[in-house]
């Protein structure tokens, strides 16, 4: 079974940035569908972006044109930019996804908190 670590959140402020990161505990084959969502307390959780072996399929509207999603093959990583932070950013971020060969399992997260 796959299992994602993702890092790289921490303490910003409004106007900040912050780069994710999803490491893969293994091998993603082709074809692949892997996403970031996030959940702040008491809240759902969201989708924010998808990334595909053929490219970026999803990027949460209020967050278009402040992030971006990109992979890293070789690393079997998948990277979260996020410039522009505000306050209602502030959530838990993880992975999820699909592969080949079944599904790809989320980590423990990472807290990313956008305040002044």
């Amino acid at each position: 079974q796959v299992k994602f670590v993702e890092s790289g959140g921490g303490s910003a402020q409004p106007g900040g940035s912050l780069r994710l990161s999803c490491v893969a505990s293994a091998t993603i084959f082709n074809p692949w569908e892997i996403s970031w969502y996030r959940q702040a307390p008491g809240k759902e959780r969201e989708l924010v972006a998808t990334l595909t072996t053929v490219g970026v399929s999803y990027l949460k509207d209020s967050v278009k044109d402040r992030f971006s999603i990109s992979g890293d093959n070789a690393k079997n990583t998948v990277y979260l930019q996020m410039n522009n932070l505000k306050s209602e950013d502030t959530a838990v971020y993880y992975c999820e996804g699909n592969y080949r060969y079944g599904r790809l399992d989320r980590g423990q997260g990472t807290q990313v908190t956008v305040s002044p």
